[in-house]
């Protein structure tokens, strides 16, 4: 089980890869472009999900700052295909004094490690 996002930023799209985790402190941001860092956290362990957390930071010189937080609770709907389920749709971010543009979108795959 494991969580999957294309991430695309200056029309690069990098694939981020969460597997669950207990303590969510310990996963990391991934660096996207110098521009935004992305946090994607499933809680839980095995085949059981108690939560997805996904947040997106702006880099600044000073520090990251949160541009959006979002929370995804079980029950979840699997499709009967056993095909990923489709969690946050196409989301557009726009953050900093240029407005850059961040797009993502996340499935939960049973079927990755």
């Amino acid at each position: 089980m494991a969580l999957r996002c294309d991430v695309t930023y200056g029309g690069t799209t990098h694939q981020v890869v969460a597997t669950p985790v207990q303590d969510p402190y310990v996963q990391s941001a991934v660096d996207i472009a110098d521009r935004f860092l992305f946090k994607p956290v499933v809680v839980g362990s095995g085949q059981k999900i108690d939560r997805v957390n996904l947040y997106v930071y702006l880099s600044t010189r000073a520090q990251p700052v949160l541009v959006q937080q979002a929370k995804y609770l079980p029950p979840f709907r699997w499709p009967a295909d056993g095909a990923p389920l489709s969690l946050t749709g196409q989301q557009y971010l726009y953050a900093g004094t240029l407005e850059r543009e961040l797009m993502y979108s996340c499935a939960l795959d049973r079927g990755l490690p």
